[in-house]
């Protein structure tokens, strides 16, 4: 999963929200790393809309103009948690290289 798709639907885990505020969120999330554009994230969120993983939760009209908020669904969660398990497996194995280098551990050796 490319990280811009785990920072949104990490972002619409949380509550359903319009495209602005999962531009802010996505930044916010990724320590400011990732300001995503409008084309980029409006191309996500058909491609996850297409894929099951996001659905328009509603639509308001604000200030004249059409406010859509996206949720993340039921096989959205499953697929961001299963990311999140493949995470952490990959951070214990690189942890646990980690510490056998620097103890010096013959079990470890450079790919």
């Amino acid at each position: 999963m490319r990280e811009p798709t785990f920072l949104i639907l990490s972002a619409l885990a949380g509550k359903p929200l319009h495209g602005y505020g999962l531009i802010e969120e996505v930044h916010v999330l990724s320590s400011g790393r990732l300001k995503l554009s409008i084309g980029t994230l409006y191309g996500a969120l058909d491609r996850l809309t297409d894929e099951g993983l996001v659905r328009v939760n509603r639509e308001e009209v604000v200030s004249g103009r059409l406010r859509r908020y996206y949720e993340i669904t039921d096989q959205g969660a499953t697929a961001l948690a299963t990311e999140l398990s493949r995470m952490r497996q990959a951070v214990e194995l690189a942890e646990s290289r980690l510490r056998a280098r620097k103890t010096g551990d013959a079990a470890w050796s450079p790919a």
